[in-house]
């Protein structure tokens, strides 16, 4: 007999992972719930809760944990939005957290640099903005949190976890090890944070973050000050330019989180304002005018044709053209998105009855058509997150440090890597996104959420790039034709692709193309792609691993009991770590 392969017995171990075999149902809560991408981060979020703090206070607790347990797609070296529901104001307001580029960087430098491309390469020190992670936590709290906590308790549950250690999950273990040779060229100090050992870790292993631990320290003791200016500050500039980067410390001394005033788009909303949802998402320089946009041409169809997306069966044939169709034509409006602030973005046009009318009558029902001007950014790793409270207020919270562990350089002594978005401009003279000194890049990560009669009815988001619109189009007309909250995510996806970008990758800045491949997932029938292909679709299937392309999503729902009691439903992606918790 064989000798047993003790091999297969250990954690690491999953040749069929991806096939998401476990069953995961919606969670009910009367008081608070916290989804997220990994479990211990959910802990966070719950500690607060049960402390006192509202969504808001929850939301930046379980954010800083996630820069523990998920170094690999967010960090205090990346960027923030948030939306938040107001219960009793029954509003809806927002937190930009994205950074701008330094003063003294434009297009001209740029190419005096040698890059030569349409985009900054995403391990040149040039693509670094300005880290507002730390800025918007700060934000968040003072301006939508419960006052009830002070910053360092909301960061103490963060701290505590990088200074006792945690276990590796399943997909931060493959992220790491994905990212190993990026780590290991970007930073000489790699072993710092991240492979004391020299190797990423596999599932189970215990990291320590120690370096991570300290920096939170700085700002929950001397908040914005313990970040942007002193120490950490200092490391951050001298690791910028040394690689040839011109970040200076006024630049991070500068850095502004600004409170934003959401855009909307009313689907299937009656004269009298009653039936339908509004779709909230941050205006730019994010990209969820995109979702919205898609969403009203899919209305401005159903309108022209007669038809009703609801009623067709969901994955059809002509349910997934109608989707692919719209998010392609609202895809090509994302050449205006910018940095408002410096260059006008036409908002209202672009969502007005007589764009979306006449973006719609472009699709042919029976075929694919070519569009031209503009392509989805290449996808990203992200983290989203959803809190709920026992007062009815909710948070809708995304995180990012672009791709994966953005830059892979590490300031000294910081224990985090410095994010990469500055690859989101774009490198054309005359183009709205242009790169400039002090100005917000055109930003993938955007977090939803959705109301009804002016009351919330689900704070929700899917991370992953480019694929964060399709996603959110996707699982919201889930839920509108009936989905429970964890099916709505659980359900196959399609992803427009642009490919996935990876700093190893020769091509990782390319910019994508919207008339390229669509990746199904499994799940959606072979037959059904097929006749997709048939009508001009350059179709793909996603299998394994290669689900990730379809980005991983959290819902918390607010629902009524028959004897009017709120309850809180809540899910979490199956293609995630993660899971959604209720509060006791």
């Amino acid at each position: 007999m064989a000798p047993l392969d003790f091999s297969r017995l250990h954690p690491s171990h999953n040749p069929q992972f991806a096939h998401f075999p476990s069953r995961r149902s919606t969670i009910f809560s009367t008081k608070g719930a916290v989804a997220t991408s990994q479990p211990l981060a959910c802990q966070a979020g719950l500690e607060i809760l049960n402390k006192g703090g509202n969504a808001a206070d929850a939301a930046v607790a379980t954010a800083a944990a996630l820069n523990v347990s998920e170094p690999s797609c967010t960090g205090i070296g990346g960027d923030v939005f948030c939306l938040f529901y107001d219960a009793k104001t029954k509003t809806v307001r927002g937190i930009n957290g994205s950074g701008r580029s330094p003063k003294a960087l434009n297009l001209e430098y740029l190419r005096s640099q040698g890059i030569t491309g349409d985009s900054i390469p995403l391990t040149n020190l040039n693509s670094v903005t300005v880290p507002c992670a730390a800025a918007g936590w700060i934000k968040t709290v003072s301006e939508l949190g419960s006052g009830n906590l002070s910053m360092r308790e909301i960061l103490d549950p963060a701290i505590r976890l990088a200074r006792e250690g945690v276990a590796e999950h399943e997909l931060n273990s493959k992220a790491w090890q994905r990212s190993e040779n990026l780590i290991k060229n970007a930073s000489p100090n790699w072993k710092e944070m991240m492979m004391p050992d020299g190797n990423p870790p596999q599932p189970s292993n215990v990291m320590i973050h120690s370096q991570l631990a300290d920096t939170f320290e700085a700002v929950a003791e001397h908040g914005r000050a313990g970040f942007y200016e002193g120490r950490i500050a200092q490391a951050i500039v001298e690791l910028v330019q040394s690689g040839g980067g011109v970040m200076t410390l006024e630049d991070l001394a500068e850095c502004d989180v600004e409170v934003i005033q959401p855009i909307k788009y009313d689907f299937k909303v009656g004269e009298a304002g009653d039936q339908g949802v509004s779709l909230w998402e941050c205006p730019p320089n994010g990209q969820g005018l995109t979702a919205l946009v898609a969403l009203g041409i899919i209305e401005a169809v159903e309108t022209q044709h007669g038809i009703d997306v609801l009623e067709l069966p969901h994955n059809s044939t002509t349910y997934l053209h109608i989707l692919i169709e719209a998010l392609r034509l609202a895809f090509a409006a994302r050449y205006y998105v910018t940095d408002p602030a410096v260059v006008h973005v036409p908002v209202e046009e672009l969502l007005s009855k007589e764009y979306l009318n006449k973006r719609a009558a472009l699709i042919d029902l029976k075929k694919s058509t070519t569009i031209s001007h503009g392509n989805p950014i290449n996808s990203s790793d992200t983290v989203y997150l959803a809190t709920a409270d026992k007062e009815g207020n909710s948070c809708s919270f995304i995180a990012s440090n672009y791709a994966g562990f953005g830059t892979g350089a590490i300031p000294k002594g910081t224990g985090f890597t410095l994010q990469n978005r500055g690859t989101g401009f774009t490198l054309q003279e005359g183009h709205p996104n242009n790169i400039q000194g002090g100005k917000r890049p055109y930003h993938t990560i955007i977090p939803a959420m959705v109301t009804q009669n002016g009351e919330l009815l689900m704070s929700y988001g899917v991370m992953g790039g480019f694929m964060q619109p399709q996603g959110h189009v996707q699982v919201l007309l889930n839920k509108l034709r009936g989905f429970s909250v964890q099916s709505s995510l659980d359900a196959p996806r399609f992803c427009i692709s642009a490919g996935l970008p990876d700093a190893s990758d020769k091509n990782a800045d390319a910019a994508g193309d919207i008339n390229s491949e669509i990746w199904f997932e499994e799940g959606i029938p072979l037959e059904t792609v097929q006749e997709l292909a048939a009508m001009g679709h350059q179709c793909e299937v996603a299998v394994g691993y290669a689900r990730s392309i379809a980005g991983r999503g959290q819902i918390i729902q607010k629902v009524v009991d028959p004897n009017g009691r709120r309850v809180w439903a809540a899910g979490s992606d199956l293609r995630g770590d993660g899971c959604a918790v209720g509060q006791i």
